[in-house]
């Protein structure tokens, strides 16, 4: 059971097989295919040293724990296992989230069994997860991301999960798992940094933001009205009223279109084909499902299918309760409104990654841009920049793309990778003029002239009339509301502030960029002095995106204000360790708030707390 010698093992399958003969391998064997699959790495911590402590306590733990692991949950989760080697396993699943799913159960399954042992005798399981393209056959599977997969491993501790960013862009935090950002890792025979998350069993339900898209680019989903089961009376009441709630929920989101309720209703009960319910909706993607009761338990188990493919690119089971659904106060269908989307958005990005742009589809390159820009990586950010870019060129009457290139470049200021705000900034205002020349209502584009009024230009009364006007123009557009917000924060209206935000994070249900809406929202509680609220969502926000230098900057300010110097002291060694050139002076320069209230007391904590001048 040595984990070294496991790791190399893997390593020399893929030394031995090259990527480019794979292909070649391909037309020769017809077993060999091309796949997207999320991978599984089990390892046994210290593997060595328990066979030494305990030979046959360790060979029969191990064994009982890999029968468990085989024979149920990899089953349960819709797994494969492909490899067990004596001290690890390794499993492929379909999805990242099944994958991760069964990660935390094979995390418990480890805990569960080390009870009653003493220190030295447990077992404890490091594992990775990672998902991409594979070369797989009937009884393994090839290529770079098994390599991969196995490294992430290396970076957990004893009873930990570590998986990559493209299987934490499919994750929705607090539902699917508790995440936590680990930063750019060095991994051993992989040339450049990775950026990594550790998981853990999901805390508390998140909120989170989502973005404006409009016009002809957006994917159109249909809900299918779901078969429902297990109930008698007021069954076709439960299962129209989830539908509704879920239509409804959907129709939030601005990142897609929604069939109306009136249309797909009356399919309902109808055995048709998803061509046929494609063709007669007008849909790009279908969801269904059927729903069984068991007294006031519900279980909801659901699809997304892709009518073009005709493949179901996403398949989920929730459970919530009767009266919950009756009565609308259950959060079974904004759970189910996030995976949705999360799926939708990461089977467009994947349709287009390593493809060439020209072969992309308009929805493609827009909703993959929007994922890449977000990913806080310089490289994803310009392949993101390309893609929008393209985009125009190819269809150059649309408002849309022009908003979220300008969007891009306020992102790349407050990322910090500009080289010329100022420059940037006018590139933003000279793609929302253009946006809003081809659609005077486009609210993101209100918003962005915002943000770059705001962040930039600091002329705060025209970024607050851009925020005024996109909200007049879409009263639920998360992102005005919460920047609106901030902006109330710097000049010290704390009250408003507060209001602005709490309105962002509901309106916004379980986005992947809760660290920016909880970040934000932080800043707005130190303008009204709720520090100890500041404080959880300065954490909360860095739990999910460490580097995230503002975050900080809120973070030391509320634990200083609440007298907790040990802590702001070390906040502030965090913050130099990311940026080891920042000074107060930079910040006072830069900040919106630094005429304010506000900005004096950040700066005076950063400066207690040992930022330099």
């Amino acid at each position: 059971m040595r984990s070294n010698n496991r790791l190399a093992r893997v390593e020399c399958d893929l030394h031995n097989l090259p990527v480019e003969k794979m292909w070649t391998l391909d037309r020769i064997h017809r077993d060999l295919e091309r796949v997207v699959r999320a991978v599984l790495v089990v390892d046994v911590v210290e593997s060595v040293r328990l066979i030494q402590e305990d030979e046959g306590g360790a060979i029969q733990r191990w064994r009982t724990y890999s029968a468990e692991v085989a024979d149920r949950l990899v089953p349960a989760y819709g797994g494969r296992l492909v490899k067990s080697l004596g001290d690890g396993l390794m499993i492929e699943f379909p999805s990242a989230p099944s994958a991760v799913q069964a990660a935390l159960a094979l995390q418990q399954l480890s805990l569960a069994s080390n009870i009653g042992l003493a220190d030295r005798l447990k077992m404890r399981v490091r594992i990775g997860v990672h998902i991409g393209p594979l070369i797989a056959d009937a009884r393994d599977i090839y290529g770079h991301g098994v390599n991969l997969t196995a490294r992430l491993a290396t970076l957990a501790g004893p009873d930990e999960i570590v998986v990559s960013a493209d299987v934490r862009d499919q994750l929705v935090p607090g539902v699917d798992a508790d995440i936590e950002d680990l930063g750019e890792c060095y991994l051993k025979h992989v040339t450049n940094p990775v950026r990594a998350f550790r998981v853990g069993v999901p805390g508390e339900r998140p909120l989170n933001e989502s973005d404006a898209i409009d016009g002809d680019l957006k994917a159109t989903v249909a809900v299918i009205p779901f078969l429902v089961r297990g109930v008698t009376a007021g069954s076709s009441v439960l299962g129209q009223a989830l539908v509704d709630d879920v239509i409804t929920a959907l129709s939030r989101s601005q990142e897609i279109n929604v069939v109306s309720r009136l249309s797909t209703i009356s399919l309902g009960g109808r055995k048709m084909t998803l061509d046929a319910l494609a063709l007669h909706l007008n849909a790009d993607y279908l969801v269904s499902g059927s729903l069984v009761a068991s007294g006031e338990h519900l279980r909801l188990k659901t699809e997304l299918a892709e009518a073009k493919s005709r493949k179901v690119v996403w398949s989920k089971t929730l459970r919530g309760t009767v009266k919950g659904v009756i009565a609308g106060k259950d959060e079974l269908a904004d759970r189910l409104v996030s995976d949705i989307c999360n799926a939708l958005m990461a089977h467009e990005l994947q349709r287009a990654t390593g493809k060439a742009l020209a072969t992309l589809e308009s929805r493609t390159l827009l909703l993959a841009s929007i994922n890449l820009m977000h990913r806080i990586s310089p490289l994803a950010f310009h392949r993101a920049q390309q893609m929008l870019e393209a985009l125009i060129e190819r269809s150059p009457r649309l408002a849309a793309p022009y908003a979220w290139l300008a969007k891009s470049y306020v992102l790349r200021v407050t990322q910090g990778w500009s080289d010329d705000a100022l420059a940037d900034g006018r590139r933003a205002l000279e793609n929302t003029r253009r946006a809003l020349d081809r659609d005077p209502t486009l609210s993101l584009a209100m918003t962005v002239e915002g943000q770059v009024n705001t962040y930039i230009l600091k002329h705060l009364d025209v970024a607050q009339d851009r925020y005024e006007a996109a909200l007049n123009e879409n009263p639920n557009d998360s992102l005005a509301w919460l920047l609106k917000g901030t902006l109330h924060a710097f000049r010290d209206e704390g009250k408003e502030a507060v209001r602005h935000t709490r309105q962002a994070l509901r309106l916004s249900p379980l986005d992947p960029l809760k660290y920016y809406f909880d970040s934000l929202a932080a800043t707005a509680a130190l303008s009204a002095g709720q520090y100890p609220r500041a404080v959880s969502l300065a954490q909360a926000s860095l739990r999910l995106n460490r580097v995230h230098t503002s975050t900080l900057r809120a973070l030391i300010t509320a634990l200083w204000e609440l007298g907790r110097e040990d802590e702001a002291r070390e906040a502030a060694r965090d913050l130099l360790k990311i940026d080891p050139n920042f000074k107060v002076s930079a910040f006072m320069e830069r900040s919106p708030a630094a005429p304010f209230q506000l900005g004096r007391v950040v700066a005076r904590a950063l400066q207690s707390a040992g930022i330099p001048q």
